[in-house]
């Protein structure tokens, strides 16, 4: 059932922001990457950029529809973009290949750690503070005395942003088609590439993300504690 509780519906924004600005880089780090690998694809795309529209353009319900509806079903925004790139080119450049799947999650890992710094900043100057019996995400922060609703805005953009960007790190660096993990095994063990092709790309995409979301649910399970550690470690 949708949830439209006023408190969700206000969170939304800073919920989308992050989750597009996360996607964004990811998506704008594989090009630049299969860029400077000698991959023109994704930037005659348009997606060697930091600006949004070109990926929204390209995957419209990836970024857009499915992100709101799965925030209002379940609380948590999830979705797609892509950044095209050359078969042939892959093929004969499997390294290069390896880099530019890697490059995705690498990027969110690097907005994650910059959002988990800036966090430990504001609590450590009083700007908000850590609420360890929040329901949510967002409400993991707390505003201080009289600060405005400006602060506490920024706060919960940031920890959304820490959370987000670390799960789709994590997520996209398992090993099962179609995510990045799966990228860099197949460029770097024939054997691999070879397995998809006889199981085909659809059954086998579908199957890899059922067992990835399998796994993933555990193995942030266990990652969430340890980021909250991080903020007051």
């Amino acid at each position: 059932m949708f949830d439209f509780s006023t408190e969700k519906l206000a969170l939304l924004p800073l919920w989308f922001v992050a989750f597009l600005l996360a996607l964004t880089c990811h998506e704008a780090a594989h090009a630049w990457v299969a860029l400077r690998g000698g991959d023109r694809t994704a930037y005659l795309g348009g997606q060697v950029t930091l600006n949004p529209l070109p990926h929204i353009q390209r995957e419209p319900f990836g970024t857009i529809l499915v992100p709101f509806l799965t925030y209002l079903f379940a609380g948590w925004m999830m979705g797609w973009a892509s950044a095209p790139y050359d078969p042939d080119w892959e093929r004969r450049y499997p390294r290069r290949a390896a880099l530019m799947s890697v490059a995705g999650p690498v990027a969110n890992l690097i907005l994650a750690v910059l959002a988990l710094l800036a966090l430990r900043a504001g609590l450590s100057g009083g700007w908000w503070e850590l609420n360890r019996e929040a329901t949510s995400i967002a409400h993991l922060i707390a505003g201080v005395g009289e600060q405005g609703d400006m602060r506490l805005a920024g706060g919960r953009f940031l920890i959304i942003s820490m959370v987000l960007n670390s799960a789709l790190c994590i997520f996209n660096l398992i090993p099962f088609p179609p995510l990045d993990g799966y990228g860099v095994l197949q460029a770097l063990v024939p054997s691999a590439r070879e397995f998809y092709e006889k199981v085909g790309a659809g059954p086998g995409s579908m199957i890899g993300l059922l067992v990835a979301w399998m796994i993933f649910d555990r193995l942030f399970g266990f990652v969430l504690p340890l980021l909250l550690l991080g903020l007051t470690g």
